[in-house]
């Protein structure tokens, strides 16, 4: 037991340094945003930016009751939770993915959308991941390899998960919010 515990702890710092690399490129990427786009920002739509924030922020709360509940042994509630929350990032992809970048805005319209495509671009990968990675637990968890004692990777899911929900925190102001609208 005392090699899995080691295991773990040495995992969870490799799972922080890997952040610490995610916080560069998303900061260059608002660096780039901001210098590039100075305060102005692409004419984007402003509800369906607003609807997709939403969703990510409540796949959030579904991630921590997933968590949550295998922590206290709630396997159904657990199970629930992660179908929930992948569904919640899966509803994300398609209003990105699907709605905004079939708008106006397209990725060969100067700064504005090689910046806008770029930004979300990653950002949609990442979650695109998390929700493979949701599934993955959700499948692992269905075979009933998650117990209320070992369930490190449902906390990793859950962390990667948290920090894609504050990813977004900073580009939805970023890219819906900050700056003068203009015509791309």
């Amino acid at each position: 037991m005392t090699a899995w515990v080691g295991t773990v702890e040495r995992t969870r710092a490799g799972i922080w340094l890997f952040f610490v690399s995610e916080v560069f490129l998303f900061g260059a990427l608002l660096g780039m945003r901001f210098n590039l786009w100075g305060n102005t920002r692409p004419d984007l739509d402003q509800r369906l930016g607003l609807l997709v924030t939403a969703i990510l922020l409540a796949s959030s709360f579904f991630m921590y009751l997933a968590e949550s509940a295998v922590a206290h042994g709630r396997r159904v509630v657990f199970l629930l939770s992660t179908l929930v929350t992948a569904s919640l990032g899966i509803a994300f992809l398609v209003g990105v993915v699907g709605f905004e970048w079939s708008g106006h805005l397209q990725p060969t319209d100067g700064v504005y959308g090689s910046v806008f495509f770029a930004m979300t671009g990653l950002h949609a990968l990442h979650v695109a991941s998390g929700v493979l990675f949701i599934a993955y637990i959700g499948i692992k968890g269905l075979r009933g390899r998650y117990t209320s004692a070992e369930h490190f990777g449902v906390e990793a899911c859950a962390i990667y998960w948290h920090f894609i929900d504050v990813v977004w925190v900073f580009l939805y102001p970023a890219l819906y919010l900050m700056g003068t609208a203009v015509q791309a």
